[in-house]
């Protein structure tokens, strides 16, 4: 395997995975990492390290490190997630993944070489460079895992997906950063949405409320805060009172699909520490879970998350369609883009139709 990074250090996703690779948190790898780029290399730098305990090369080009020691690689990890990167006016952090996959596919089309790829997160901060990096792996034909580790999370209550068939309403609880966290309660969203009877059908419009708006909406009754408190009951514990009291700057992402179904993310800052989620049927049953993401070190569900590239690198298959990726990548886009003009918007670029591999 050939890792592209832009920074590895402690805590890094670069760390929870490649460390993984490298034996880290006891974890017994079937790959082995032969090459390492790193794009940023801040102070507490681990690469340098690891590579010499692991005999590793670290190479100053992305294409030197998928060619490196003139053998086939039979993979590649990029981890386009931490370092100092700008933020552009719609307070998103300019990670150079569609650089990195440039890189990455014209070194591998020089070889001659038909291998997975898994790229960290959502596609790119932009939904352009994002359909630009689907059309090049689709048309290739590549293996491709892509998105967030929290739907890899246990879920407590376990939970019997059956009842997603006839999903109407799902509403997230999700915290901290509204980009970087925001994304992983829209994949918590879309790993539930994709499971409905006759599959995904893409996003037909997107609104976005923040601060006070937030809750002057829920009390016209615009969007339902008893699937929030259900949400939030599954949590063993969070503040006391009502979020409204407590949440400085909360974000609400609404999301109408095309064919009827309504998502809601609700950004609620540290007043929690996981995403959790609540779900209605067209029966009028509600179900409520929370992904029991681990708080420290080793954030197991990066394990499972390690294993899934594993296994995608040695099938040739990926657990995950590429479709969802690219649609959360589009969600989390326009959402902000939708926050940032504070209005919503049709979004007809997300008809995204496919079917969940989990079904």
């Amino acid at each position: 395997m050939a890792a592209i990074v832009t920074e590895y250090r402690h805590n890094s996703h670069a760390e929870m995975i490649i460390g993984r690779l490298l034996g880290e948190f006891g974890y017994i790898p079937q790959l082995e990492v032969v090459s390492l780029y790193t794009d940023q290399m801040p102070d507490n730098d681990r690469s340098r390290a690891e590579a010499d305990r692991c005999g590793i090369g670290i190479f100053t080009s992305i294409r030197e490190t998928i060619m490196a020691g003139g053998q086939p690689i039979d993979g590649v990890i990029i981890i386009g997630e931490h370092g100092e990167y700008p933020i552009n006016d719609k307070g998103q952090k300019m990670y150079p993944r569609r650089w990195m996959m440039e890189q990455v596919l014209q070194a591998i089309d020089d070889q001659g070489l038909h291998i997975p790829i898994f790229l960290d997160k959502h596609m790119a901060y932009d939904f352009e460079d994002a359909m630009w990096i689907y059309r090049e792996v689709t048309k290739r034909g590549l293996p491709f895992l892509g998105g967030s580790s929290i739907p890899l999370a246990p879920v407590v209550p376990a939970l019997d997906l059956s009842c997603l068939r006839d999903v109407k309403e799902i509403f997230v609880t999700s915290w901290l950063g509204t980009e970087s966290y925001g994304f992983h309660g829209m994949e918590v969203l879309q790993s539930l949405a994709e499971r409905r009877s006759g599959g995904e059908t893409g996003v037909s419009s997107i609104e976005v409320l923040e601060g006070d708006d937030v809750w002057k909406a829920m009390n016209r009754g615009e969007w339902p805060d008893s699937m929030m408190h259900q949400a939030l009951s599954t949590y063993p514990s969070h503040k006391e009172g009502h979020p409204w009291e407590l949440v400085e700057h909360p974000v609400l992402f609404l999301f109408n699909y095309i064919d009827g179904l309504k998502g809601y993310v609700l950004q609620l800052g540290n007043y929690i520490n996981q995403w959790a989620f609540s779900l209605r049927t067209l029966g009028g049953q509600s179900y409520a879970a929370r992904h029991n993401s681990d708080l420290a070190r080793p954030y197991n569900h990066f394990g499972t998350l390690t294993r899934l590239i594993e296994e995608m690198v040695i099938t040739g298959r990926s657990s995950v369609a590429i479709e969802r990726t690219l649609l959360t990548t589009g969600m989390i886009d326009i959402g902000m883009d939708c926050l940032y003009r504070k209005r919503g918007r049709l979004t007809p670029e997300l008809a995204i139709c496919y079917n969940s591999k989990s079904r």
